[in-house]
C-alpha cells in the first residue's frame, strides 16, 4: 500500500495519510511505516475510524504490548488504558510533566500509540521534546558531566500511595482508573546518553517526573545537573506541538522523545485510548 510522509517543519513528527487502519496492513507497508517513524520520532495518522481491535493490531505491527503499570485497562481489554477527562473535572491534568513513558521499568516500552476519541474543540494539544536534537545541540562542557551516569527511575512521586496520583488524587473527582501502589517506590537505573536501540544514535534519556537520583552523587548536586539538563531538553527548537483532530491516530518513539500533556479544554469531554508497544520487536 502507497502512502504520503508530510514532515511537521518541527523538531520531530510527521503527517500520513493514504491509509485506513482499520484494515490490514501488508509487510511491505509496516516496514515503510516503520521506516518513517525511526526518521521522524513521531507519526499522526488523521481521520481513522479504528476499534479498540484495530488499535491493537496496529500496536503489535511494531512490537508485542508493555506492560502498563498503575492505571486500570478499559473493560474487556488487557492493553488499551483511557486517557480521558469530564468536562466538569478539576483534578491536575494528567501527564502534565515531560516524561518518557514508563522509564522506571527495566526494560521501558519503545513506543505508544494514541487515538482520538473524543477531542475537544479546544487546547489539549501534546507536545514533544526531540532528544537526539537536544543531545546534538548540548554545550560540550554539560555533555562532559553527565557521560558516564547513570540516572536512578522511579514511579513513586507519581504512583506511590503518597504520590501525585496516590491515595489523596483517588477521593478527588479523576475520571480516569489510576491504580497507586507501594511498588512504585522501586527504583530502576538507566543512562542519562542512551543509544537508540534500533538507529544507534545517541540521545537524551531524562526526565525530572521520574528521575529520583543520580547514582554515586550527592541529591543536591543531581539535582542542580538535572534541572540544567531539562532546560537544554525543552528549549523551544527540540519541541514540536501537536494539535488533536477527532479520529486521529499517533504513535511516538519512547526512546527519543519527551511529552507531556497540556489543559485549556475546561468545560468539553476529552477521552484518548492508548496502547504501548512493548521491547522485543
Amino acid at each position: 500500500m502507497s502512502f504520503n510522509v508530510e514532515p511537521s517543519g518541527q523538531a520531530c513528527g510527521a503527517r500520513v495519510t493514504g491509509l485506513d487502519l482499520s484494515k490490514n496492513l501488508d509487510a511491505d507497508t509496516v516496514r515503510a511505516l516503520r521506516g518513517a517513524w525511526l526518521e521522524h520520532h513521531v507519526l499522526a495518522f488523521p481521520d481513522q475510524s479504528i476499534s479498540d481491535d484495530d488499535l491493537e493490531r496496529f500496536t503489535q505491527y511494531f512490537g508485542p504490548f508493555g506492560e502498563d503499570p498503575f492505571i486500570a485497562p478499559i473493560p474487556g481489554r488487557e492493553h488499551v488504558i483511557a486517557v480521558e477527562r469530564r468536562a466538569q473535572e478539576t483534578s491536575p491534568i494528567f501527564a502534565e510533566a515531560w516524561h518518557s513513558d514508563w522509564s522506571f521499568q527495566a526494560t521501558p516500552p519503545i513506543g505508544t500509540c494514541l487515538h482520538g476519541v473524543t477531542i475537544p474543540p479546544t487546547g489539549g494539544d501534546t507536545l514533544f521534546a526531540n532528544q537526539h536534537k537536544a543531545l546534538d545541540t548540548l554545550p560540550g562542557d554539560l555533555r562532559q558531566r553527565i557521560e558516564g551516569c547513570m540516572a536512578m527511575h522511579s514511579a513513586k512521586a507519581g504512583y506511590a500511595p503518597d504520590g501525585m496520583y496516590g491515595d489523596a488524587d483517588a477521593a478527588g473527582d479523576r475520571s480516569m482508573d489510576i491504580r497507586p501502589s507501594p511498588d512504585a517506590k522501586a527504583v530502576q537505573t538507566h543512562p542519562l546518553i542512551r543509544r537508540h536501540g534500533e538507529t544507534g544514535r545517541a540521545s537524551l534519556y531524562s526526565c525530572l517526573g521520574y528521575i529520583v537520583g543520580i547514582e554515586g552523587m550527592p541529591d543536591d548536586e543531581a539535582i542542580e545537573l538535572l534541572m540544567e539538563l531539562y532546560g537544554w531538553q525543552t528549549r523551544e527548537e527540540n519541541i514540536y506541538t501537536h494539535e488533536w483532530e477527532e479520529g486521529m491516530l499517533i504513535m511516538w518513539d519512547n526512546r527519543c522523545l519527551l511529552h507531556r500533556a497540556t489543559g485549556g479544554y475546561d468545560g468539553h469531554d476529552r477521552l484518548l485510548h492508548r496502547t504501548t508497544i512493548g521491547a522485543g520487536a
